[in-house]
């Protein structure tokens, strides 16, 4: 994923509603923007290319973005509760806007949701320990079929495809 190619590919109306939810808070804007080349940059190292799949791998970056970001933000707002809100809003945002089917995008938001989660409970740790924490994680994560299995799984992460 790369997100200046992302952002180029919104419509008109997807630019405002991201322009506006990035005007809220203007100094958050940066640290998201490098907690997400973190998190790409630390995925492409541990699974090449397959994060960009529906696999486990995927749940993962999902997980570590959201954690990321809410620890790049948290420098700035001084309030876990603050970042994994702001967190939670631009990640959403960012689902909403990509166009992916819907057990995808339902699998991201609930992976988001995890991460976030994560955040919480780990927003003062090291990142080795973060990734190792959440690679532990993969070991349990389920494997999805039908959308209400996500129901099923609120704090374990979700994959669809091997």
């Amino acid at each position: 994923m790369n997100l200046w190619k992302r952002i180029r590919q919104l419509s008109i109306k997807q630019l405002f509603r991201l322009a506006g939810l990035c005007m809220q808070k203007p100094f958050l804007i940066g640290p998201s923007i490098r907690a997400t080349q973190r998190t790409m940059k630390i995925c492409n190292t541990l699974f090449g290319g397959a994060h960009h799949k529906n696999g486990r791998p995927n749940a993962f970056r999902h997980a570590l973005w959201n954690i990321l970001i809410g620890q790049e933000t948290l420098k700035r707002t001084k309030n876990t509760q603050k970042s994994a809100l702001w967190t939670q809003k631009l990640t959403n945002l960012y689902e909403k806007v990509t166009k992916n089917e819907f057990l995808d995008q339902a699998m991201d938001l609930h992976n988001n949701e995890v991460g976030r989660i994560y955040f919480l409970e780990l927003y003062d740790r090291k990142e080795k320990e973060i990734i190792d924490f959440l690679q532990k994680q993969l070991v349990n994560a389920k494997k999805l079929v039908k959308i209400e299995e996500i129901e099923n799984n609120h704090t374990t992460l979700v994959y669809i495809s091997e």
